[in-house]
């Protein structure tokens, strides 16, 4: 009993890191189970050997715990919640199976298992986090679309956007955790270097134009975005965003939410937008031909435009626009950068090892990178590897940092895009003019001890 009132007054990271770092072999949990003390019901978690999430005493645990009758749904959605934030997750996937609800935690980009919750509990849980976002509790066929603020211990509110949809085994959930306005990174805590700072600066400083940022789904165009708004959010200027959802509320911004039902779409909504008197516009992504040309005019009549494109790199910005019907020479006077990414885990530094490179490393990163980055691989030192440890729940890495490339539009690239020319052809002459790519800046990054040659290798093909 003396050891339960000291456990209450642990925080739960703590006691997520301490009991992580116990290690606890499947035959031991098993004894601790049966312990007269604690009794397992049979609603409570699976044993260990049945299960493989890595994070052990979390609070969800410890609610599940009890017997049966004493479980509450508020309390182990209010549980689950906050060991998401304890662990940094970025979104919470609660998937139901035959016989168990799967919950996993994307941690760092990579999603993990976490505690499995019983079945019988699928639907109550659910309905819970309906009636929290304002959701139809008695429709079970039709995908639903929410938000809500949770209460985070010794913290304070958080958003979670929820997004619910029919399944074979039942409605699942997926809910994705925003960080507060105080917490929109800058672009140096972003990962952006020293020479992307000043292409950066030199383009949000011409008075009309556009800056696009590219990538896949979850490489943090948005969050790019948000920080350039956060340098460029001044009482003299009027800013609005047009998004698809608001995903962070920015005091001085008027920030308007696409609504397809009343036909606020991104087109009718940047028509709209251009009637308010804007300085700078945020148009949360460029998604079909009508809203392209209303973005490209927009930036030719004195707006500075921002906004995003799913594209692999930063030059495949120029054929992507030209297969939406933007005339070449739109596109050649509007945009002024365009900006590639993807996300990368940083290594964990209270683990990390020293490491060198083998020759087979070496070999296939050297004829993939610019003739001056290749001092980097000769000099061979910096590197590190993954270790594993408490901290970072034995994975060897701790948060996620940028990898970047910016293709900066001068009259060189303007006449290429006035030529049409394909996207190999203005990335060689690019890269020719200095550019540097985002695999050479994830190298760069790894020889500064922030992430691995693995990591940015995994971030390309997997």
């Amino acid at each position: 009993m003396a050891d339960n009132k000291k456990q209450k007054t642990e925080t739960p990271e703590e006691k997520v890191r301490k009991s992580a770092a116990e290690n606890v072999t499947p035959k031991e949990e098993v004894k601790l189970g049966e312990q007269k003390e604690g009794q397992k019901p049979e609603t409570s978690v699976k044993k260990e050997e049945e299960s493989t999430y890595l994070w052990k005493n979390t609070e969800l645990e410890r609610k599940l715990e009890v017997s049966p009758n004493e479980i509450s749904i508020i309390e182990i959605v209010d549980a689950m919640v906050n060991d998401a934030f304890q662990l940094r997750t970025s979104d919470i996937h609660i998937d139901p199976e035959e016989t168990e609800l799967k919950v996993r935690f994307r941690i760092d980009g990579v999603l993990q298992d976490f505690v499995p919750i019983p079945k019988e509990l699928h639907s109550e849980i659910i309905t819970r986090i309906k009636v929290l976002s304002g959701l139809r509790t008695d429709e079970h066929q039709a995908a639903q679309d929410g938000r809500f603020k949770a209460n985070i211990h010794d913290y304070g509110q958080i958003d979670l956007r929820v997004s619910i949809a029919p399944t074979y085994y039942g409605e699942n959930c997926v809910m994705r955790l925003l960080a507060a306005e105080g917490e929109i990174m800058t672009l140096e805590i972003l990962g952006y270097s020293e020479e992307h700072l000043e292409i950066i600066n030199r383009a949000i400083k011409k008075p009309y134009g556009m800056i696009l940022a590219t990538g896949p789904t979850g490489s943090g165009k948005t969050t790019t975005l948000y920080a350039i708004l956060k340098k460029l959010n001044r009482r003299e200027v009027s800013i609005i965003t047009l998004e698809d959802p608001v995903e962070y509320s920015i005091e001085g911004i008027n920030q308007i939410q696409v609504n397809p039902r009343t036909g606020m779409t991104f087109a009718q909504g940047l028509r709209f937008i251009l009637r308010q008197d804007p300085d700078i516009i945020m148009v949360g992504e460029i998604r079909d031909n009508e809203a392209a040309n209303i973005a490209v005019n927009a930036a030719m009549t004195g707006h500075l435009l921002l906004s995003t494109l799913h594209t692999n790199d930063a030059t495949v910005t120029i054929p992507r626009l030209l297969d939406m019907g933007v005339e070449p020479f739109l596109i050649a006077s509007t945009v002024n950068i365009a900006m590639g990414q993807r996300l990368v885990r940083t290594l964990c530094t209270q683990c990390r090892v020293p490491k060198k490179l083998t020759n087979t490393e070496i070999e296939n990163v050297r004829g993939l990178m610019n003739q001056k980055f290749l001092a980097i691989l000769e000099k061979n030192e910096g590197f590190y590897g993954p270790k594993g440890c408490e901290i970072c729940g034995g994975s060897g890495y701790r948060g996620r940092i940028g990898i970047h490339e910016i293709l900066e539009i001068d009259d060189d690239i303007r006449e290429l895009v006035m030529k049409r020319m394909n996207a190999k052809e203005i990335r060689n002459y690019a890269i020719k003019k200095g550019m540097t790519t985002m695999f050479e800046d994830g190298i760069e990054k790894a020889a500064q001890g922030l992430t691995t040659i693995e990591e940015i290798f995994r971030v390309f093909h997997e």
